[in-house]
């Protein structure tokens, strides 16, 4: 039986993850929870699942759980996250934390040598070279869980990595591709929280409208699965069935297809190397027989051209590039600024900053310290 914890287990990935586990009980214990602040379905979960230990970030939220669960550990804090994330009795971790709370506690699991689902995309945009250099010293094994990059790691199981010729990241396009420019300026914020396909945490959802989780992604699968940024493509496909593909140089395309549900990914990586059995029904061709495809427009979509451009300056501007975009993105949810303000402001931030080597992970929490002051201000 594989034992697992959750970080993040009241946000819809920490969720459908709980939802996977229910139907495979035979196949799962849940030994450890963890979430930011959200203590009530906490509780709830951990009447159903018996979890030895309890994560809360917020401490007086933490405090308040103790009351309530009285015979299950409650620790707190970034200290209890690392606790939940390196137990020695814990197989699998899913990383499904939001934000950048997440990097510590996924580079002591690494330590650890655990197992790690990461849905979090913080982790390798901020640190991606030390969290690779950490993979390969302790010997860890990472499995994406955004469908997008499941898709890939699927189509490259027992690939050789010489073969690849380049990566095709897809993408609903988010709500607005088909806006024009001058539109662009009157998206509200009740707009920008509709996406089309998927339902999703309020920050991912705007950067789905924004396309700035393409630009992350492609940032993603540069650190996930080692190919030059020159071979990663976008393409928006809005019907989101194929989730991505790889092409390999004989001319070859391999895709993953399936209806747009993040159940697919996370069955995939709690059971992998192997499959379970879901509930899914059939994927039925004939209802899906019309495929789209399009080149996204980086002039329109300026924050996925200010993430690629990024990727390719490296050092500390992805890091300091994600931490901004996350405030800029706070401020429009709290409507302080306007849609298209988060990437003419997140442009100029970018523009003043200067790249430096980031060493470790002290390093990396400056930058993103030097990126929350900048961003809270412009």
């Amino acid at each position: 039986m594989k034992k697992i914890a959750i970080l993040g287990s009241t946000g819809s990935i920490g969720k459908t993850t709980l939802d996977v586990i229910r139907e495979s009980k035979d196949l799962y214990e849940v030994v450890a929870l963890a979430a930011f602040s959200n203590i009530d379905e906490l509780e709830k979960q951990a009447s159903e699942f018996n979890p030895k230990i309890i994560a809360v970030f917020d401490e007086k939220k933490a405090k308040e759980l103790k009351k309530r669960l009285s015979n299950i550990k409650i620790v707190l804090s970034i200290e209890g996250l690392i606790e939940v994330a390196t137990r020695e009795d814990v197989d699998f971790v899913m990383m499904a934390i939001s934000g950048s709370i997440a990097l510590q506690p996924t580079i002591e699991a690494i330590k650890a040598n655990k197992t790690i689902g990461l849905a979090n995309k913080e982790v390798l945009v901020a640190a991606g070279s030390l969290i690779k250099d950490l993979k390969k010293k302790h010997e860890c094994t990472i499995i994406p869980v955004d469908s997008e990059h499941s898709a890939i790691f699927q189509c490259l199981k027992n690939e050789d990595q010489k073969s690849i010729k380049r990566l095709i990241i897809t993408s609903s396009g988010g709500p607005f591709f088909k806006y024009r420019r001058e539109e662009l300026k009157n998206i509200g914020l009740k707009e920008a929280l509709k996406h089309p396909n998927f339902a999703m945490g309020k920050k991912i959802t705007i950067d789905s409208s924004t396309m700035m989780n393409k630009g992350l992604e492609i940032i993603e699968a540069y650190h996930l699965f080692e190919v030059k940024q020159e071979n990663i493509d976008v393409v928006i496909h809005p019907e989101q069935i194929i989730h991505s593909m790889v092409e390999f140089i004989d001319g070859s395309i391999l895709a993953q297809l399936s209806e747009p549900t993040m159940e697919i990914p996370i069955r995939y990586a709690i059971s992998y190397p192997n499959r379970i059995k879901s509930n899914i029904k059939n994927f039925d061709f004939t209802k899906n027989s019309t495929l789209s495809f399009f080149e996204p427009d980086l002039e329109k979509f300026l924050c996925l051209k200010l993430a690629m451009d990024a990727l390719k300056v490296q050092k500390s501007l992805p890091c300091f590039m994600n931490k901004a975009n996350e405030i800029l993105v706070k401020r429009f949810l709290e409507e302080k600024i306007t849609w298209i303000d988060i990437s003419i402001k997140l442009e100029k931030l970018m523009s003043l900053h200067k790249s430096e080597n980031l060493i470790d992970l002290s390093s990396i929490l400056e930058v993103e310290e030097e990126a929350i002051k900048k961003a809270e201000k412009i």
